[in-house]
């Protein structure tokens, strides 16, 4: 296979990645064959995939209006992904020209497709990280200097957790990430699931597909992901159904598929450490 020059070196061009299918299903270019053809074998496991995607981009939007409302302008979005229309920063700088952003992904080519994108913007940061390494994201220059530990953060893990496995402990990390913020900050999730949605098979053909990428895909039950709240408290109206939260408009005639996920949005409390 032919590398493009956008491609960094040392990266497999033969396993599908996670983050380059989810490129595809918004309708980026920044992705290989391999990713295409995994990214349309999931799509048949669960017709509607792509419009799961786009609901989770507008439930980021709304979120991010509401934080900055809420007078919170610095965002950490990890699993950020690679850039396409509408990203944190964009949605941010919209509302507030001044918002300060951190992208984190393991990603070799998010990462450098970031790089290439927000070269010579001083608000905006990219870090080579992985969730899993929380103190790796936090030591980081780009959150030293982008993100002032004493004002609160939106902590952003839009469909990302479904990526990681129980025995990495992603709970764990959760509340590693939170401890360091200040009070006040807030924890922006989406997860996957086949609960409300049209799958009937549990999202197993899912989880086959997803087999074969770069990283499988972890089914978990609305009190699972709710678990991931722990340290936070959760607000109105809790955890959803993705476009069920704080909707633009009303959602009876929403395609069924876009209900197999949950979303929510968290409030840190008390004192900070």
């Amino acid at each position: 296979m032919e590398r493009p020059a956008w491609a960094p070196q040392g990266i497999d061009l033969t396993v599908p990645s996670v983050s380059r299918m989810y490129d595809y299903y918004l309708g980026g270019s920044h992705n290989f064959e391999v990713d295409r053809e995994t990214a349309r074998r999931a799509i048949r496991a669960w017709p509607g995939l792509p419009k799961i995607m786009q609901a989770n981009r507008a439930f980021m939007r709304r979120a991010i209006r509401f934080a900055v409302q809420e007078g919170i302008t610095q965002f950490l979005d990890i699993g950020s992904g690679i850039p396409t229309f509408g990203n944190v920063h964009e949605v941010a700088h919209a509302l507030d020209r001044d918002a300060r952003v951190v992208y984190v992904d393991n990603d070799p080519v998010a990462v450098a497709h970031s790089r290439a994108v927000l070269e010579g913007d001083s608000r905006v940061g990219i870090v080579s990280a992985d969730f899993r390494s929380p103190q790796d994201i936090l030591e980081s220059p780009e959150v030293e200097n982008l993100l002032d530990p004493c004002r609160p953060v939106v902590l952003m893990l839009v469909a990302l957790l479904h990526f990681i496995e129980d025995r990495d402990e992603p709970r764990k990390c959760v509340a590693e990430l939170a401890r360091h913020l200040a009070p006040g900050s807030l924890l922006v999730l989406t997860h996957g699931s086949p609960e409300g949605g049209p799958v009937r098979d549990g999202g197993a053909a899912l989880q086959e597909v997803y087999s074969t990428a770069s990283a499988p895909l972890v089914i978990r039950s609305k009190q699972e992901v709710a678990e991931f709240f722990e340290e936070f408290e959760m607000v109105e109206p809790g955890l959803v159904a993705v476009p069920r939260w704080r909707p633009d408009s009303p959602t009876e005639h929403e395609d069924p598929a876009v209900f197999g996920g949950f979303a929510g949005v968290g409030r840190k409390a008390g004192l900070s450490e």
